[in-house]
């Protein structure tokens, strides 16, 4: 019998064959379930972020310089009112009063000249005036004091008084010649005039004063003020014919009234 010669699946110089690996498997997918009310994740980029801190940071340091400009705004106040009210305790000022004490019309002249048909008006009164100062540590200084009479809208006199001190809790008596010499009145004035020269309780008149008022208190002096002081009040009769006794005005009614006269740029009040 003969051999059977088997060929070797060997092969010279050839790594013997391995069994192949097995493959893994991949792993399953996630499934995501879908929730309508659910936003995406949106991130937000960083310069946002910044400046809404940046914002944030400028808006609170103007609520803070508000509100200590507020409190600090405040404390002036009530520091300013604690400092007046110690004031008005301690001094108590109180403004001065004006009083009249007699005006007398010595000539009242109102002439027609027919060349031209103007009306001319000369006058001369005298005036007689008290200052009180009703404070008992205030002095007041008075600067020259212009004074003008009036009878509704017609001057009837001006005149002027000199500069005065009103030392505390004294009265200074105000005398003074004052005048008009041949004013031209115009149509309305003269009918105005005319008027107030036919009523029965006499020619209404009125005094107005304008001048500058200073205030010392001690050592305090403070700087001068405008006021201005309107009397009315004031009846007086006219003089008949070359008269030279002075008519004397009734004053029996007359008051004074102080008022402040502010002045701000071009403006007064």
């Amino acid at each position: 019998m003969t051999d059977k010669i088997h060929p070797s699946t060997k092969q010279n110089g050839a790594a013997p064959a391995t069994a192949a690996a097995p493959t893994a498997n991949p792993p399953a997918a996630k499934t995501h379930l879908y929730n309508p009310t659910r936003q995406p994740y949106r991130p937000t980029p960083i310069s946002r972020h910044r400046q809404k801190h940046r914002n944030f940071s400028c808006r609170r340091c103007f609520c803070l310089a508000c509100f200590w400009f507020i409190l600090i705004l405040i404390a002036i106040l009530l520091l300013a009112t604690i400092a007046a009210a110690a004031f008005y305790v301690l001094y108590h000022p109180h403004r001065p009063t004006f009083s009249v004490t007699s005006v007398k019309i010595s000539s009242f002249n109102l002439t027609t000249n027919p060349s031209d048909d103007s009306t001319h008006l000369t006058t001369k009164i005298n005036l007689t005036l008290s200052a009180k100062n009703p404070n008992k540590k205030v002095v007041f200084f008075y600067d020259p004091i212009s004074i003008t009479v009036q009878s509704s809208s017609v001057n009837l006199a001006n005149g002027s008084f000199l500069n005065f001190t009103s030392s505390p809790n004294s009265i200074f008596v105000i005398h003074t010649a004052m005048g008009m010499n041949s004013q031209v009145l115009d149509s309305d004035s003269v009918a105005s005039l005319n008027s107030d020269l036919k009523r029965k309780n006499g020619l209404p008149m009125n005094i107005v004063m304008d001048t500058m008022v200073g205030v010392k208190m001690e050592k305090l002096k403070m700087k001068k003020v405008g006021i201005r002081v309107k009397c009315d009040g004031i009846h007086g009769t006219v003089p008949k014919g070359k008269s030279v006794i002075p008519a004397v005005a009734n004053t029996s009614k007359a008051k004074c009234k102080v008022d402040l006269r502010i002045k701000i740029l071009k403006w007064t009040f």
